[in-house]
């Protein structure tokens, strides 16, 4: 059975974070979609980096995985995106009943 995730990736402009979004409603890959302006801070190039970015969260089914990932990356401007999922475990039936049909 395949299992109901959520997909989780940063990025630092307003404008790639909306492309991402709507690229991946518009394709029914994900149902919905949620977006947050964090504060980060990361080691990079032996550097420890800080910056805002905007860290999104789709609702979804774990076979579209690979699919997402392959057009987030196209979208992407960062050298290593983050691009990693979680299990929804527990949820109400209306949450699931919501991805099934909204995804293709």
């Amino acid at each position: 059975m395949d299992k109901y995730i959520i997909i989780t990736t940063l990025c630092d402009k307003e404008e790639i974070a909306n492309k991402i979004i709507d690229t991946l409603l518009e394709k029914r890959l994900v149902a919905g979609s949620q977006a947050a302006k964090v504060y980060s801070k990361y080691w990079w190039d032996n550097h420890l980096e800080q910056c805002c970015e905007y860290k999104l969260e789709f609702r979804t089914k774990e076979s579209k995985f690979t699919e997402i990932a392959n057009e987030i990356k196209k979208i992407h401007n960062y050298d290593v995106a983050e691009i990693s999922s979680c299990e929804i475990k527990k949820a109400n039936q209306e949450i699931f009943d919501w991805i099934d049909e909204n995804i293709k």
